[in-house]
């Protein structure tokens, strides 16, 4: 069995890429650390399926591997350039080079919440089997919604990494990573909630710009996005239970603190029917 220092940045072992199945008898902890550290999106996203195909098939078991030592150096390609969210620039989805902006910047967010939700794993240990469990159905998720937007990008001879991007949502990681009640809280909770409320209205510019194709993937992440958020709220408010804490009033506290990137209010808005 290779240790985890011979899994370099890229995903190799001496110079050989990883076939995921080599590592099927590791434990779970060790699993993601792999998956996590993997930076071809390619490769992290099918490393990703097979964990959770061997979860589900009871082919994993806790492990005492440690947590990453750098929450800050989770694997990614060299590309796209991470920027200020300042610096980013605005197009319109009227035309195609701004569309495929958009997607790009989508395309972003998943491959950030494919690492996030893998995070959340590896590095929050004595939470219940469910968690785990939900947590790597998130993580499969936000590679397929990669996936996804990757091959609509690639279908009008672009790629993920054309554009320039930020770090915000791995920025919020790195803030919450020392309590899993405010990692529940402020990603899937806050942020990621906060996608929800704008997404319904960037499906309709997709739709009026006469790019079904991408409002149809939207459609879809937008679908299974609000089950990433309830699964959150769960966990949310399962460790408020567990530690005697009212959760509104725990949830307000937090937004109360300073974090980068956060979203302007109204908050506790109702999702859509």
């Amino acid at each position: 069995m290779m240790a985890p220092e011979q899994v370099d940045a890229a995903g190799g072992i001496d110079g050989l890429v990883v076939h995921t199945g080599l590592f099927a008898r590791t434990g779970l902890f060790t699993r993601t650390g792999y998956c996590l550290r993997l930076a071809d999106p390619t490769m992290k996203s099918a490393a990703v399926a097979e964990l959770l195909q061997d979860f589900r098939a009871g082919r994993w078991a806790r492990d005492d591997a440690a947590p990453m030592a750098d929450l800050r150096a989770p694997g990614r390609p060299p590309r796209p350039v991470l920027v200020p969210p300042k610096r980013l620039a605005k197009r319109g989805m009227g035309s195609r080079e701004g569309r495929l902006a958009f997607m790009h910047a989508v395309a972003h967010i998943e491959f950030n919440a494919i690492n996030l939700a893998l995070d959340a794993v590896h590095r929050f240990r004595d939470m219940p089997d469910a968690y785990y469990a939900d947590w790597l159905q998130v993580a499969a998720e936000e590679a397929r919604h990669f996936t996804l937007v990757r091959g609509y990008l690639q279908s009008f001879g672009a790629d993920y990494g054309d554009h320039p991007a930020h770090d915000g949502l791995w920025e919020m990681a790195v803030c919450t990573g020392s309590d899993v009640l405010e990692r529940m809280a402020l990603v899937p909770r806050v942020l990621e909630a906060r996608g929800l409320d704008v997404t319904p209205g960037l499906i309709d510019r997709l739709k009026q710009a006469g790019d079904s194709e991408a409002a149809g993937m939207l459609a879809v992440i937008y679908e299974e996005e609000v089950g990433h958020v309830g699964i959150g709220t769960r966990w949310f408010r399962f460790l408020c239970s567990q530690r005697g804490l009212e959760p509104a009033q725990t949830c307000f506290a937090l937004l109360a603190r300073p974090f980068p990137h956060a979203p302007p209010g109204p908050v506790n808005l109702p999702a859509p029917p």
